[in-house]
């Protein structure tokens, strides 16, 4: 006889069970330890349930592009993908009659900064600088008491023409550029933003000629322009809100640019030169933390063929211009976001913005960028608070429903597999409690948030978590049928039962996928949460129902078929196995 191979695991072998548990209760100890140490414990609520802000913008009849239902749809596309790339999940942008569409925000997301990118919804420009001066508000100073040491002290220092440190005041006379004086450069102008080439794509440095050549760039600055750049104030609302009213790409405008971090912050004035460049011709914008140069945030540009072109040109000529005329203002409906210096040519069609960005500023800019050019021009005509009273009541009447079909399901499993039961049970509690844990945390993570179809995907995961217990219970009871004992029902039950529930599962998972790529608005939030409720129902079946089935088959009340364990070889019809009698061979000795 061949001698039995050794490590050979015997039909009753189960693995490691008690490593799978440990495994699976040390990552709900983990998400649950985040949850609270990021004091995100309750899953952020939609807009439904939670209330929020709702925005009704209005388009402007007086742009070139007429207000018609592809405009206006191509309008909300980019709108919901300017508001949701600043995490502002589970927005609703949709249209209401001809000329309004309609921006739904969540409480509990930076509604703030979402209506401030959903108000600025004008065209994207890329304009030359002409001219720049900060602006800071006027303080108002109480008169001096004039004093007799004072008044000869003061005299010989206010001479007649002299402008105050850190302003740039552009001249008047045309073809002459406007350049800031020296005090200007060194303490109020201060440029912060700069525009470089791809490192990879960057060219040999080469000497800029002393002149711009000639091209498109047209840096004269009209009679009109300059009284209009010298007379607005930018720290005044109402004149940056018209100061461009009525403009064409061609015209050569003004605009107002807020710089500095936090409580620093002061206005700046542009006088701007003809759009040379639109946010159609930006393919791409991403902000990212620059390691290797050491300029922290930077948002990197990627342009379209003919944009690449025009950009190569256009940086070639501010290349070789003095400052301020080689500043690239990208104007945002009269807003300058960003106006980076240009030190050399840019081929390539890529480019990286950088200077003293924070990530979060970093990041709107390249919102912008990617999402800025509309087909049409809107205002902002009303901003409401939503009530969640009725989110609430339906939000109750959900839970109750849920909690019935929840006792429900657990009275039929105490009533049919009664101890086996009990392991149902516990592991729905796991399932239910690694769900909360990832709802609550990929609220402020990816920004999902809560609304009342993702309620009901949740509700409908019970059954399908449940469906899969079923299915293991039955296998292993079919074994037991087959009279085995407990311990090899479920190390055959599993495999039989394993096929059955990945089948199910990935059904029901890649029902969940289609549902979420081809709709939009609320019903993401079912299929989102039917997808996560499915993957983490395997995840529970392979970590923790099957482990605590193997240890448990050890025990004598499972083993030995307790009435109430649920494996009762009587109420399962088990036949009494049939005794095979090995036949003895003869053993009588032959003579010789």
């Amino acid at each position: 006889m061949a001698a039995p191979k050794k490590g050979r695991r015997s039909s009753g072998s189960q693995g490691y069970p008690g490593r799978a548990l440990a495994a699976i209760l040390i990552a709900l100890v983990a998400l649950t330890g985040t949850m609270f140490l990021s004091h995100n414990t309750k899953p952020r609520l939609g807009i439904d349930l939670a209330g929020g802000v709702s925005i009704t913008l209005t388009a402007k009849s007086d742009q070139a592009n007429a207000i018609n239902k592809t405009n206006m749809n191509t309008a909300v596309s980019i709108i919901n993908q300017r508001v949701n790339g600043l995490g502002v999940s589970e927005a609703e942008v949709q249209t209401q009659g001809s000329n309004h569409i309609i921006v739904n925000i969540p409480k509990g997301t930076n509604a703030k900064q979402a209506e401030e990118q959903v108000g600025t919804t004008a065209q994207l420009y890329f304009r030359q600088v002409l001219a720049e001066q900060a602006n800071p508000p006027a303080v108002k100073t109480p008169p001096a008491t004039p004093t007799p040491s004072a008044t000869p002290s003061a005299t010989p220092t206010a001479k007649p023409g002299s402008k105050p440190s850190g302003t740039a005041t552009p001249k008047s006379t045309p073809s002459t550029k406007a350049t800031p004086s020296s005090n200007a450069t060194t303490q109020g102008r201060a440029v912060t933003d700069g525009l470089k080439a791809d490192p990879a794509k960057a060219p040999t440095p080469t000497p800029t000629p002393s002149a711009p050549p000639a091209g498109t760039l047209d840096s004269t600055i009209p009679a009109d322009l300059q009284a209009k750049f010298t007379a607005i104030d930018c720290n005044d609302p109402k004149q940056r809100s018209a100061a461009n009213q009525g403009v064409k790409p061609a015209d050569k405008v003004v605009g107002c640019g807020e710089r500095g971090d936090g409580k620093n912050k002061i206005w700046y004035k542009y006088a701007l030169g003809p759009a040379v460049l639109d946010g159609k011709d930006v393919s791409k914008a991403s902000a990212k933390f620059d390691t290797t140069s050491g300029n922290g945030w930077v948002v990197d540009l990627s342009f379209t063929g003919g944009g690449a072109k025009k950009f190569t040109k256009v940086t070639t000529q501010l290349a070789a211009q003095q400052p301020p005329l080689n500043q690239f203002a990208i104007d945002l409906d009269g807003n300058v976001v960003s106006a980076p210096s240009v030190s050399q040519a840019l081929p390539g069609g890529s480019a990286t913005i950088f200077g003293s960005f924070t990530q979060q500023s970093a990041q709107d800019l390249s919102n912008v960028l990617s999402y800025g050019s509309l087909p049409l021009s809107f205002k902002v005509d009303d901003v409401t608070t939503v009530s969640a009273a009725l989110g609430g009541e339906q939000l109750r009447g959900g839970l109750i429903a849920g909690a019935v079909g929840l006792a429900l399901v657990v009275l039929y499993m105490l009533a049919y597999y009664r101890g086996l039961g009990l392991v149902a049970i516990v592991s729905l509690l796991v399932s239910a409690a690694l769900t909360y844990t990832l709802m609550s945390l990929l609220g402020p993570a990816i920004g999902f948030a809560l609304n009342l179809p993702a309620v009901c995907g949740a509700i409908v995961a019970i059954g399908i978590t449940a469906d899969s217990f079923i299915v293991f219970f039955e296998r292993i009871r079919d074994e037991l049928r087959e009279g085995r004992s407990l311990q090899p029902s479920v190390a055959r039950g599993w495999p039989r039962a394993r096929r059955t529930i990945l089948v199910s599962d990935f059904v029901s998972f890649l029902a969940a996928a289609v549902l979420f790529a081809v709709t939009v608005g609320k019903v993401q939030g079912f299929a989102f949460t039917l997808g996560l409720t499915t993957l983490l129902d395997v995840v529970v079946v392979f970590l923790f129902t099957k482990p605590l089935m193997t240890i448990l088959a050890r025990n004598k009340f499972f083993a030995e078929g307790h009435k109430w364990s649920g494996l009762d070889p009587k109420g399962l019809g088990v036949q009494a196995p049939i005794r095979r009698v090995r036949r003895r061979t003869s053993t009588e000795t032959k003579e010789a």
